[in-house]
C-alpha cells in the first residue's frame, strides 16, 4: 500500500463530513449566504498567507535543488495563482486592504496556521508536504464532489469561480506532484516515520473540518 493510500484511507471519516456539512452544501447548490462566504474568504486569505511560508521554510529546509524548486513553484503558485481568486472574491466583497489588517485571525485558523509552521520549523522536507497535503488535496476532492452532484455549479453566477478552480485539472495535476514527492522522499523511512506522517496528515484534516465549522459559524 502507497503511503497516500493508508493516508487517505485513515481519514475517510472526517473527509466525509467536509462533503456533508453545510458551508459545502450551500457553495454546491449555491444557497450559501454570501456573508459566511465574505467572512471564509479573508479568513481563508489570512490562512493562505500562512501557508505560504510554510512552503517558504520548507526552501530553506530542502536537501536538493528538486525540493527547493517544487517548494518555490507553490509560493509562486499560491501568491500568483489561488491567491488571486481571493482577491477577486474580496473585490466583490469590497475588502480592503485597511480591513484585512484589521482582522484577527479566528482561533482555529491561527492554531491551524501555527501547527504547520511549528511542523515546517522543527521537522523535514516530508513532513512539510504532509502539513499542506490535506489542504490542498481535499480542496480538489471537495470541488470535485460537487461537480458530481450539481455539474451546473460550476455555472453559477458567483460560486463557479471557486469551484472551477478547485475542481480543475490544472489543479489536480499540482497535487500529483506533491503526492509523488511525498512518495519519494518517504520511500526509505520506517513504519514509525511513516506512521508520524500519516498523523500530521490526521492532525490537519481535522483542522480542516474546523475550518469549514469556523466559516459557517463565523467564528471569532
Amino acid at each position: 500500500m502507497k503511503l497516500i493510500d493508508k493516508m487517505i484511507a485513515v481519514t475517510t471519516d472526517i473527509w466525509s463530513e467536509y462533503n456533508k456539512h453545510p458551508f459545502v452544501k450551500g457553495i454546491e447548490d449555491g444557497t450559501l449566504d454570501r456573508e459566511k462566504f465574505r467572512y471564509y474568504i479573508i479568513q481563508d486569505y489570512l490562512y493562505l498567507i500562512e501557508y505560504t511560508k510554510v512552503f517558504g521554510i520548507g526552501i530553506a529546509k530542502a536537501k536538493s535543488t528538486e525540493i527547493m524548486r517544487l517548494f518555490a513553484s507553490y509560493v509562486h503558485l499560491l501568491t500568483d495563482g489561488e491567491m488571486d481568486i481571493h482577491r477577486g472574491y474580496m473585490g466583490k466583497f469590497g475588502v480592503t486592504e485597511a480591513e484585512l489588517a484589521d482582522t484577527p485571525r479566528a482561533l482555529d485558523n491561527l492554531s491551524y496556521t501555527s501547527y504547520m509552521l511549528r511542523i515546517a520549523y522543527e521537522e523535514g522536507e516530508a513532513e512539510v508536504l504532509a502539513a499542506i497535503l490535506s489542504c490542498a488535496y481535499s480542496y480538489e476532492v471537495i470541488a470535485r464532489n460537487i461537480v458530481k452532484n450539481n455539474p451546473d455549479s460550476l455555472n453559477h453566477e458567483f460560486y463557479g469561480e471557486w469551484i472551477c478552480g478547485y475542481a480543475s485539472d490544472e489543479y489536480s495535476a499540482e497535487n500529483k506532484v506533491l503526492i509523488a514527492m511525498l512518495e519519494k522522499l518517504t520511500a526509505h523511512y520506517t513504519d514509525e516515520q511513516k506512521q508520524h506522517i500519516v498523523d500530521i496528515y490526521v492532525a490537519c484534516s481535522r483542522y480542516e473540518l474546523a475550518f469549514w465549522d469556523l466559516a459557517w459559524n463565523m467564528s471569532k
